[in-house]
């Protein structure tokens, strides 16, 4: 039992069962009383003045108290990353956490400015935005309540958050990110003049993406088993020195 576990577990994509376990755990942590949401929330000031850098990422990790919104987040945050990541990501995850770091750093640039302190469900808006702009033909149902197309689930989210009498910035603001990123990626490039302005990084590449064998590489003679210098045969060249040995 506990084997096929941790086989599903590592089946899960690099990227999101890093970030979901990340979350879980953060939460686990707080539920522990080893750390104190103070110690997460995102706060300028402590991350200029006192350097607590950690903030910038613990802020998006912490989605509240165990609880019915804290397993809606999760729900929503494993299954759209994860389709992500096996979907229209599938076999780039340098581009995958290249667009993770593009969406925590606007999200970050706006909350220097906003009264937020917590990102996490931005984050997962973003994610949401992303995965139903990229699969507009997808047919939706939310608690069997409404059936609907896909582009249309993140603005359900908003109005179910509104319901709960949650405020909707931060809903907005993953939708804004998620709309920013999906128009330089998807839109833009695509246009007449437009051209591609989210360039990974090579450094991305290289860590997060390895080379892939080229089908096509064919070996060198000498690289091959069983060959000479001179591209002969071993067996060849043995026949040919008892030739001359026995003339």
């Amino acid at each position: 039992m506990a084997n096929s576990v941790t086989q599903e577990y590592m089946q899960i994509p690099a990227v999101t069962r890093a970030y979901t376990t990340a979350c879980v755990l953060t939460t686990a942590a707080v539920q522990l009383e080893l750390i104190t949401p103070f110690q997460l929330y995102f706060n300028p000031d402590l991350i200029l003045k006192k350097y607590q850098i950690w903030r910038l990422i613990t802020n998006f990790l912490f989605f509240g108290p165990l609880g019915f919104s804290f397993l809606f987040n999760m729900i929503f945050l494993y299954r759209y990353c994860r389709m992500l990541e096996e979907g229209s990501f599938r076999g780039r995850t340098a581009d995958f956490v290249y667009m993770f770091l593009f969406g925590g750093v606007l999200m970050t640039l706006f909350g220097l400015f906003s009264n937020l302190f917590f990102l996490g469900q931005a984050f997962t808006i973003m994610l949401v935005y992303v995965w139903s702009r990229r699969n507009p033909f997808v047919r939706m149902n939310f608690f069997g309540l409404l059936n609907f197309q896909a582009p249309f689930l993140p603005w359900v989210l908003m109005g179910f958050s509104l319901l709960l009498g949650n405020s909707i910035v931060i809903d907005l603001l993953g939708i804004g990110v998620g709309h920013i990123y999906y128009f330089l990626e998807d839109v833009f490039p695509n246009q007449p003049g437009g051209r591609k302005l989210l360039a990974t990084p090579g450094i991305f590449r290289f860590l997060f993406d390895p080379p892939q064998e080229d089908p096509n590489y064919a070996p060198l003679p000498e690289d091959q088993s069983g060959m000479s210098w001179n591209g002969q045969g071993v067996e060849d060249q043995n026949e040919d020195d008892l030739q001359r040995d026995e003339n």
